[in-house]
């Protein structure tokens, strides 16, 4: 099958897990009513907290995290696939990873990814982040098998470094994923315009679910999800308002993109020359 209907979900968590499973299982049933087959859901699905270092207390280990669960039972039950865009899964009381995991119709863990880059920012109005000062950097990029795809994938952040999405489109990535939390005066700034150079360069479908409005504590997340071809135009985009985007993709359109500018085949070795007044 080259063609996948897909679906992002943009939903504005809350610090109650137990409401963000209800939430997030409503949404998905409906678009899998819709006809996805694909269903991505956002950056931090378990739960938004503020100030950030709060994730530490309510992170679970993979082996009873009870979003994992219910997702999984979920992804079963209504047969589909399922990118969970992440989840704060705690490596040690002080550590914890920001993990992507892909499940299977059968509501298998097919592929997890750890975020590789962390956003440590001071923003221009104020706002401080510092995801090192409990998050344990991933180490490897992810390609894996879904729906009759490739799928590279990435979380937020990631989206600022080419090189991670040159890679997995590299390896035979057709659709990358990039869940987000973006924050407000980044995503209207760049958001867009990242994602859709990231199509553009690798000749790539792009998923991009997103947290939106405002949460506990008062952090703000831009929302606007959007699902892009791999000629960088958009094919579904979400406002600021929770809710679901869906688009068709023909996998046969990533070949004729790359076959049309094959700039994937044409890197090549250089040096860099100083030049000194």
């Amino acid at each position: 099958m080259s063609i996948i209907k897909a679906a992002c979900i943009q939903l504005n968590n809350g610090p109650d897990i137990a409401e963000n499973i209800a939430v997030t299982s409503e949404m998905i049933r409906e678009a899998a009513g819709q006809g996805a087959q694909f269903i991505a859901t956002p950056e931090n699905t378990c739960h938004m907290v503020w100030p950030f270092t709060k994730r530490l207390s309510a992170a679970r280990p993979q082996e009873n995290h009870e979003t994992l669960a219910a997702l999984q039972a979920l992804a079963a039950e209504l047969n589909i696939w399922l990118s969970i865009g992440s989840l704060g899964i705690a490596v040690d009381k002080r550590t914890l990873a920001n993990r992507s995991f892909l499940i299977s119709d059968q509501g298998q863990i097919v592929a997890s990814y750890d975020k590789i880059h962390l956003f440590d920012v001071d923003l221009p109005n104020g706002e401080r982040y510092r995801e090192s000062a409990i998050i344990r950097p991933g180490e490897k990029a992810v390609l894996a098998d879904a729906a009759g795809a490739k799928l590279g994938l990435s979380i937020c952040y990631d989206v600022r470094f080419a090189t991670l999405y040159r890679t997995l489109a590299k390896a035979g990535a057709q659709i990358l994923t990039v869940p987000a939390a973006f924050s407000v005066p980044t995503g209207q700034a760049h958001w867009e315009t990242l994602l859709r150079a990231r199509a553009i360069e690798t000749g790539s479908f792009v998923l991009a679910p997103a947290q939106t409005g405002t949460h506990e504590g008062g952090r703000a997340t831009w929302g606007h999800s959007l699902i892009i071809g791999p000629w960088g135009d958009i094919l579904g985009a979400a406002g600021k308002e929770p809710g679901i985007i869906s688009a068709d993709l023909d996998l046969d359109e990533v070949e004729k993109a790359r076959t049309s500018i094959p700039a994937l085949q044409h890197d090549r070795e250089f040096t860099l020359e100083h030049v000194k007044d």
